[in-house]
Formats: structure tokens, C-alpha cells, sequence
């Protein structure tokens, strides 16, 4: 089994039914803090940029991540909470990600080739500095990378 940039093994999904469960955990509210992991948001983005037109994925995703943060009483402060260019930055990673691989696939092996190729969370910091990403301005609203454009 593969390993997260953390160490610990990469989720990878066995069938549909999987990543509707966590669809559905995810919409209500109820998915438990720590299976919303950073596997589990790209996998929710995927979803939403591929069953939805793009401007109503991105408002699903950046919603729901919004609702699902306020039904586990997780608060937008200076430190956590929803962060505005992170949502941004990884629906344009999953956009890339379906360009080069379809969105016609079965959604599982999908899935686990976007966690695969896009499983490591520290991949914004290559185009931004941690000083501008963990900003108030960048958690609050979009910014422009600092370090290296998105193409």
C-alpha cells in the first residue's frame, strides 16, 4: 500500500458505493472530523467538478465545505477554518487533474488516480509561500500565487 506525505496509508476506494457514503457524510454534516481528510476533499471536489457545471461545482464545494465546517463547529479564524485560496487552489488541481485524465472513467479508479498523482497536501506551497497562503487575506479570498503561476 501506498503511502501520504504523512505517512500514513493512502485511502483508496473499492467501489462507488465508498465515495457516495462519504458524499452523503459530507452534504449532511455528519462524516466524522477525521475522515474528512485531505483524500476525502479531493475526492468531494472531483465529484462535484464532474456531475456539475464548473461555476456550480466550485459554489458546491466551496459551500458545502462551509456547512460542513459549521455542523462540526469549526470556526473561520486566523489559524483555521475554510481557507478560500487552498478550496481554489485544489478545485484547479482536480480541473487539471480530469483534463489530462477525462472525467468519462469509472469515478473509483478516478478517484484513486487523482489521490494518487495529488495526495500530497503540501503541494501549495510550491507555488505560493506559506507566509502569503496562511494569510488572512489568502484564508478570507482568492490570491494570486507568489512563488509560481497556475498554468
Amino acid at each position: 500500500m501506498s503511502s501520504s506525505s504523512d505517512n500514513r496509508p493512502i485511502k483508496r476506494y473499492r467501489t462507488l458505493e465508498e465515495i457516495k457514503q462519504l458524499l452523503k457524510g459530507f452534504e449532511v454534516g455528519n462524516l466524522p472530523r477525521c475522515e474528512f481528510t485531505h483524500h476525502a476533499h479531493l475526492t468531494v471536489a472531483l465529484w462535484y467538478l464532474i456531475h456539475c457545471p464548473e461555476a456550480d461545482a466550485i459554489n458546491r464545494i466551496r459551500d458545502g465545505i462551509q456547512r460542513y465546517n459549521a455542523a462540526q463547529g469549526i470556526e473561520i479564524t486566523r489559524a483555521g477554518g475554510y481557507h478560500e485560496t487552498m478550496t481554489l487552489f485544489w478545485i484547479w488541481v482536480v480541473r487539471r487533474y480530469l483534463a489530462a485524465a477525462g472525467s468519462a472513467g469509472c469515478m473509483v479508479d478516478l478517484a484513486n488516480g487523482l489521490i494518487a498523482c495529488y495526495g500530497n497536501k503540501n503541494l501549495p506551497l510550491e507555488h505560493y509561500s506559506r507566509e502569503l497562503l496562511m494569510s488572512w487575506e489568502a484564508r478570507r479570498n482568492w490570491v494570486e500565487p507568489d512563488l509560481k503561476p497556475l498554468k
